[in-house]
């Protein structure tokens, strides 16, 4: 079993506009608590031993959460900035922040501004074998998403950001394609992979190119989740959370 998951909460979330003015988005309250405290009881109810928060924008807004809530979560808080500096911005450089507190263990990874499932963290969690794994969600339309193109053995080859209809994929003929979810199983190759990577074309080092530098060498499986998978990356998505939690 694997004991450790990252969470990543370092981002300003300026999608949230003014939601995100003075906190991090992963803090904007719904129903009366933060949102990232439904994440973590999720992520508590999955059974996980040991939960690294990595932070950045804003963290001593997430130090008074953390001690807020010391006697419900365990939280080890990783400063992204501290570990990595400023100058490099992206969604590998959470993940590389936490190299030295993950060690040579396996470990999970989730987006911190993103709601998953309990099932689906544990599914993640039990996935103790010599590969990575990218948890994916079933969608008819993988426009919005990344897409994951795999051969027969359900090994991944690579992921597709925002993929072109009738370029990356056939529009026509529906199907159940399977779209990035943001939730990985990672040995500690991904953090030589993230050494490997350089700038995307939006100027930013990117977690899904160092998943892709893995799946090259045969190292990445993808994993199907339930799909009760919800973001919360924008102010309606606000409502949206607080009708879900119902």
């Amino acid at each position: 079993m694997i004991k450790k998951v990252v969470v990543m909460a370092a981002g300003k979330g300026t999608r949230m506009l003014e939601l995100s003015a003075d906190k991090p988005k992963h803090l904007i309250d719904v129903k009366e608590r933060p949102f990232l405290y439904y994440s973590l009881k999720n992520i508590q109810a999955a059974g996980f031993a040991e939960i690294i928060l990595v932070v950045g924008h804003k963290k001593e807004k997430m130090e008074e959460f953390a001690r807020d809530y010391a006697e419900q979560f365990n939280l080890k808080l990783v400063d992204q900035f501290e570990k990595m500096g400023t100058e490099k911005y992206g969604t590998a450089m959470p993940v590389a922040a936490t190299e030295e507190v993950i060690g040579d263990e396996d470990f999970v990874v989730i987006n911190g501004d993103d709601l998953y499932a309990v099932e689906d963290l544990q599914r993640m969690k039990e996935l103790a074998d010599k590969f990575c794994y990218a948890g994916g969600m079933v969608t008819d339309d993988p426009s919005p998403y990344g897409l994951f193109k795999t051969d027969g053995d359900n090994f991944l080859e690579r992921i597709v950001e925002k993929p072109k209809p009738d370029i990356d994929f056939d529009a026509s003929r529906p199907r159940d394609y399977i779209v990035n979810i943001g939730m990985y199983k990672f040995t500690p190759d991904i953090f030589t992979a993230i050494k490997k990577i350089g700038l995307s074309p939006r100027g930013e080092y990117e977690l899904t190119d160092a998943v892709s530098v893995l799946a090259k060498e045969k190292k990445v499986k993808t994993v199907p989740v339930t799909g009760k998978w919800k973001s919360f990356t924008n102010p309606d998505d606000v409502k949206k959370m607080e009708e879900y939690l119902k």
